[in-house]
């Protein structure tokens, strides 16, 4: 199997590691919007987007080598909401968008002038998003909206939001759901801030009584709007088949540096779930290829992604549950201090505090199982989809 790029994607690499080498002392002195500029300036936010969208008109495959080098670089590739308004709703407008809808959003989201956040979850649907009460009516020529979506990163920030809400109450499951953009700033959109238990308010609430859109913010066919929330999941972890890989081994490099600091690297309980972690980070890479080239190939990635999301996700549990092991007690004490007198304080890895490992676990990689989509949900879906299993029952 040849794994190499071909030769116009490998000179397009260089430029982009050359970009990288002339910009690196931006992206760690400009704040995060003064460093999207200058992204968006080279062209390099919404880069396999056609031209006569602001974008770059670069091919998929070019995409994925920049998302590759700005990963091995460690630097980041747009502002935290582009994650919303560039991989996800402007990918998913030139799948699904009207002419009008594309030239109208497209432009806007790649130069910073609309955020966006996502109206997915509901406090009774989460992983089962059939299972939404949010709701559309029809009024002239306006939508009307009445709901509540909950865990809505970035809302308090954003000024538009993409939702699905039930416009047929007589369709069962997944049918009679549409797929609508709506403007954030009106009387019948109320946002609420969930502060976390590391006081972070990045989730909110976000209730919607009569609030309105138009009636042509309507993505894809009134009613189809599952097929077009299924593309955008799609997009979403498309680059990630390629990126993952690269970041998850830098963990865990970051782990074996860990374990030395602690003393543990001799340990052979470690030493072995070290081994087992590297297989995995490798398998990984290898998924990574089957899943990309179907990515490169279809331009989506239908049950795929459930594969590389249970994969993943599973597995940083996993790693972040032995960096706490190796960490012992220091694990629950989230500082930089290291407090006992067997951890080397000289060591060269000031980033590799207990703070960081304590925050991966306690706080985020537990959730990794649970948002965009459970493991339940993931197996549901491979087990349908590609082992041909008997669908589960829906009440």
């Amino acid at each position: 199997m040849d794994l190499r790029y071909p030769a116009e994607a490998e000179s397009f690499r260089a430029e982009v590691r050359s970009f990288l080498g002339d910009h690196r002392g931006d992206a760690g002195e400009l704040d995060i919007d003064a460093w999207r500029r200058v992204l968006y300036e080279h062209r390099y936010l919404g880069l396999s987007w056609p031209r006569e969208y602001g974008g770059g008109g670069r091919s998929k495959l070019e995409q994925v080598v920049l998302a590759e080098e700005f990963a091995r670089a460690g630097m980041p590739t747009g502002a935290p909401h582009d994650n919303f308004g560039i991989k996800m709703v402007g990918n998913t407008l030139l799948r699904w968008g009207t002419e009008e809808q594309r030239h109208r959003f497209l432009p806007r989201i790649l130069a910073g002038d609309d955020r966006w956040c996502q109206g997915y979850s509901e406090p009774n649907a989460g992983s089962d998003l059939a299972a939404l009460t949010t709701r559309a009516e029809r009024d002239g020529d306006e939508w009307v909206i009445d709901g509540q979506k909950i865990w809505t990163s970035l809302a308090r920030d954003a000024s538009w939001i993409f939702l699905l809400a039930r416009t047929d109450p007589d369709e069962p499951g997944h049918r009679g759901i549409s797929f609508l953009l709506c403007p954030m700033d009106q009387a019948g959109i109320d946002v609420r801030p969930i502060e976390m238990l590391n006081h972070e308010r990045e989730f909110c609430e976000v209730f919607f009584d009569g609030a309105r859109t138009a009636a042509d913010n309507v993505v894809g066919d009134v009613g189809g709007g599952w097929a077009v929330a299924m593309t955008l999941l799609g997009h979403e972890r498309g680059e990630e088949a390629a990126t993952n890989p690269i970041l998850f081994r830098a963990e865990f490099d970051r782990l074996v540096a860990l374990a030395r600091d602690y003393g543990r690297d001799r340990d052979p309980v470690v030493r072995d779930a070290l081994a087992w972690c590297f297989t995995r980070v490798e398998t990984m890479r290898a998924l990574g290829y089957r899943i990309l080239t179907q990515y490169l190939r279809d331009g989506e990635l239908g049950a795929a992604a459930s594969i590389s999301k249970l994969y993943w996700s599973e597995y940083h549990q996993r790693v972040s549950e032995l960096a706490m092991q190796i960490m012992g007690p220091a694990g629950l004490v989230p500082t930089g201090t290291r407090p006992y007198r067997n951890v080397r304080t000289d060591a060269p890895h000031a980033p590799n505090s207990t703070a960081s490992w304590t925050n991966v676990f306690l706080l985020n990689a537990r959730a990794g199982t649970v948002y965009a989509g459970s493991s339940e949900i993931q197996r549901n879906i491979l087990g349908e989809s590609v082992l041909g299993l008997p669908k589960e029952p829906r009440v």
